[in-house]
């Protein structure tokens, strides 16, 4: 889904909350027992706003919307700051079914809303909370942004075009359901609610840890038994396929392979812009298959190149990309900015150096082969063991000093 850019309002109000209910905060939980504060008689809301809710009320309820600043149903903790995220607008209205709110922000800039919520996720993350956004509940729409407080509406508002922002980049969108790029790198729009209780989207893909029963525990926690997330060991599982077609089809929402070539020769062209991991003889890196994505010349100069890999002999692979890793970094620390990264599957390998076709791959379950000395991922990122000595597969990325 495009977000398109909306039109800027001229009043501001006093403050831009309408983030408190982001994901799990103490105001916002389901269930808390408390009764609902009844709704202000002054103050109701017009405009954009008003225009929201005509919006929302077509897939759930939204009555007594108010525009007032202290309205007692807003939450109660506020990441933001007046003026900041460029929330021009925000009321508050009651889903009177399910005993919940509806927090209604309108951005004058969509970009600049979605960039200040991932860094938000991501201090969350840094701080220690490695499952921060998972369970988000910002809804993002054309022109405005629902924050309901309650999953049945969240559930009941992604029948509709608006979106869940999720910019935890451990998510992955399970298969079946709908995965479209957000406005900032490293988030993702998608109809997928996440909930721990399991009162949200089914997951037939809640990856299992074979090194115990049941589910694993939640990203960054040893495994605790019946829920989803980061294994305490053992692995959430690697993609597969049998075939270079299988695997095109696999990736094919995240790598274009509109220009696809298995031709040896085309193949094993390299660009001033694009370095390949796998270097001379595939089958000395154990690779059963290869192809090419991407334009490698002609017209234009080459651009958007990806290379597929089959591969036999997984040890092999990962041993001799060790290898080229290290020499990367020998003389100066530094990798080359052209030099692609290694994810791998279970079977199967693509070597990119795009970031937005890392993030597409990483939620179908890829991981980085890294083999820098030291390297530790923060807590809700994967971290596995790979086939050989001193590397990690993860889906962090550090900020690698490049040349």
């Amino acid at each position: 889904m495009h977000i398109q850019r909306i039109r800027r309002i001229r009043r501001a109000l006093a403050t831009t909350a309408a983030l408190a209910c982001l994901t799990t905060l103490s105001a916002c939980k389901e269930g808390g027992g408390a009764a609902r504060p009844a709704a202000p008689a002054a103050s109701p809301a017009a405009g954009p706003l008003a225009e929201a809710q005509r919006y929302v009320r077509q897939y759930t309820s939204c009555e007594e919307l108010s525009a007032a600043a202290d309205d007692p149903r807003l939450p109660s903790d506020d990441p933001t700051e007046a003026g900041q995220w460029s929330v021009t607008e925000r009321g508050v209205c009651s889903d009177k079914p399910e005993h919940g709110e509806i927090v209604l922000s309108v951005p004058s800039d969509m970009k600049e809303f979605q960039t200040r919520y991932k860094q938000y996720v991501m201090d969350k993350i840094a701080g220690g909370d490695g499952g921060y956004g998972l369970e988000s509940r910002v809804l993002v729409g054309k022109g405005f942004v629902a924050t309901p407080t309650r999953t049945k509406t969240a559930l009941a508002l992604v029948r509709s075009e608006l979106r869940v922002l999720t910019c935890n980049p451990t998510f992955p969108v399970p298969k079946g359901y709908k995965r479209e790029k957000a406005l900032v790198e490293g988030c993702v729009l998608s109809d997928f609610v996440g909930s721990s209780d399991g009162s949200g989207s089914p997951n037939l893909e809640t990856p299992q840890d074979p090194a115990g029963s049941g589910a694993s525990g939640k990203p960054g926690q040893p495994g605790q038994p019946g829920q989803p997330g980061q294994p305490g060991q053992g692995s959430l599982g690697l993609p597969r396929a049998a075939s270079i077609a299988e695997l095109k089809t696999l990736v094919g929402s995240s790598v274009d392979c509109t220009h696809f070539s298995t031709d040896p020769a085309t193949v094993a062209i390299e660009s001033i812009d694009y370095a390949p991991v796998v270097t001379g003889d595939p089958l000395g890196w154990g690779v059963t298959g290869r192809a090419l994505c991407g334009e490698p010349a002609g017209a234009q100069r080459a651009h958007d190149l990806n290379w597929l890999d089959t591969v036999g002999d997984m040890k092999k692979m990962q041993t001799k990309a060790k290898a080229a890793q290290l020499a990367d970094l020998k003389d100066d620390g530094k990798l080359r900015a052209t030099a692609s990264l290694l994810l791998v599957g279970e079977n199967i390998a693509v070597e990119t150096n795009d970031p937005d076709v890392r993030f597409g791959l990483y939620q179908q379950q890829f991981l980085y082969l890294n083999c820098l000395p030291g390297f530790s991922a923060p807590a809700g990122y994967r971290l596995e063991k790979s086939k050989v000595d001193g590397c990690v597969l993860t889906n962090y990325e550090p900020e690698h000093p490049v040349r």
